[in-house]
């Protein structure tokens, strides 16, 4: 063969080439991406399934604010009962002693009223007895005249008759000091019930101000959104009641708040496996199914155009190394 037909050949012989590894390279290309197109694969973001959280109550009508005086390191492993949190009693304590200041001069009262009321009492019936002699006397007069002038039996009728309505005004007065005395005393108990109420609410708030773990899990500081800078809580922060001063999620139950595509709406369903792999061990897969899927169509976040559906996945076992907040990949199988 000449150098001319070789020069030729080869550029038929190197189309011939360039062809089959097209040809090749197309067909190992479609079996990977029909592999890869079985599995949806989304991150996602571990959480727990039973979150409590822990709430600052409302200590009577006159708190509301307290003063953090201990508080639980952020992050620290609770179990239900575990002390978290204390509050300052300074405020309570003062309270109590000026009730129990008070609960004793209203006893005073109390007691000198039941004696006053007493010694009015006899008066009166002193009064009541006086009037009741005066008047059989002026009876007695009054019988002994008919054998009188007519001039002096008036003014015997007319004595009579004073004595019936002094008698009378005696008694309507002691009718009515028995009820006015039975108001002022039932004023004077109501008053002394509602201070001793109000010292045995206040007494009994003290063991409240130790908050306790609603559940075993971690214990997670909230943000303190009134402070400058909006960090956590910490010791000496005032938290007003109603307001969230942590959380503590259960640690025995995970599960992966995640979304998907779309496009890939209709190609999951409830109960539909699913292989959690963590970020931080990509070569572990924990066992999980779909437990929810959301109803609405959303944007995935402000700067794309994406549209995605919300979906939770539980992951079936516990595992200590599990832990909120942790990032996830999701393969829906």
């Amino acid at each position: 063969m000449t150098k001319t037909h070789a020069y030729l050949l080869l550029p038929v012989l190197f189309s011939a080439l360039l062809l089959g590894s097209c040809k090749n390279g197309a067909g190992a290309g479609g079996a990977g991406g029909a592999s890869h197109g079985s599995i949806i694969v989304e991150t996602g973001e571990l959480a727990a399934v039973n979150s409590r959280s822990v709430t600052v109550s409302r200590y009577g009508p006159r708190w509301y604010q307290m003063k953090i005086v201990g508080l639980l390191n952020h992050g620290e492993i609770v179990k239900k009962g575990d002390s978290i949190a204390q509050f300052d009693p300074a405020e309570v304590n003062k309270y109590i002693l000026e009730s129990e200041s008070s609960l004793e001069t209203q006893l005073a009262v109390l007691e000198k009223l039941y004696v006053e009321q007493e010694n009015r009492k006899q008066e009166s019936e002193s009064k009541i007895r006086n009037e009741l002699a005066a008047f059989d006397l002026k009876k007695i007069e009054l019988e002994a005249s008919r054998f009188e002038s007519e001039r002096l039996r008036q003014i015997k009728q007319l004595e009579y008759e004073q004595a019936v309505i002094n008698l009378e005004k005696e008694k309507r007065v002691f009718e009515l000091n028995k009820e006015i005395n039975a108001s002022d005393l039932k004023i004077q108990e109501i008053r002394v019930h509602q201070i001793r109420t109000e010292l045995a609410n206040a007494k009994s708030l003290i063991p409240q101000l130790t908050l306790r773990a609603p559940v075993s899990g971690v214990f997670q500081i909230a943000i303190n959104w009134q402070a400058p800078g909006q960090n956590l809580y910490k010791i000496g922060d005032n938290i007003y009641a109603g307001n969230n001063l942590a959380i503590v999620p259960e640690l025995e139950f995970m599960k992966v708040n995640t979304q998907v595509n779309e496009t890939d709406f209709l190609k999951i369903n409830l109960n539909q496996k699913v292989a959690v792999r963590l970020d931080a061990m990509p070569n572990m897969v924990f066992d999980g199914e779909i437990a929810y899927i959301g109803k609405l169509c959303r944007l995935k976040d402000q700067r794309s155009r994406q549209k995605v559906f919300d979906v939770e996945v539980r992951i079936l076992k516990p595992d200590e190394r599990l832990k909120p907040g942790m990032t996830v990949r999701c393969e829906f199988l």
